[in-house]
């Protein structure tokens, strides 16, 4: 998995995207966002900065205040690779991402999403 264009994707691109997926299954944006607060440790008025900032994947991540602890109990396949697996940190932490949110779209309750 040596695709590491998605680094300098901007996060801002991406965002839109897991938002439609989610309300196309009758899921909320505020769902997503606690998705993604639970995930990184940001607060609602920091994701919006790097949105609006258009900040790149790497370095949302990298600026994260905190990857959940409960972050390693993601587990399953997403794009066709064990989450498990992937050895690049970051890859790895955009893959949680994904996963979450397809967990999301699939209609799983966000109690299980989020791990608890």
């Amino acid at each position: 998995m040596m695709n590491t264009r998605i680094y300098k994707m901007s996060f801002a691109g991406v965002y839109p995207h897991y938002v439609q997926k989610a309300e196309k299954k009758g899921r909320t944006k505020a769902e997503v966002d606690e998705i993604i607060l639970w995930l990184t440790g940001y607060d609602q008025q920091s994701l919006q900065k790097h949105i609006d900032e258009k900040t790149d994947f790497e370095t949302f991540f990298a600026k994260a205040p905190q990857l959940n602890p409960n972050a390693s109990k993601i587990t399953g396949v997403i794009c066709g690779y064990r989450i498990e697996e992937i050895e690049d940190e970051l890859m790895k932490k955009i893959r949680y991402l994904d996963k979450m949110i397809d967990e999301l779209a699939k209609g799983r309750a966000m109690e299980k999403i989020l791990r608890k």
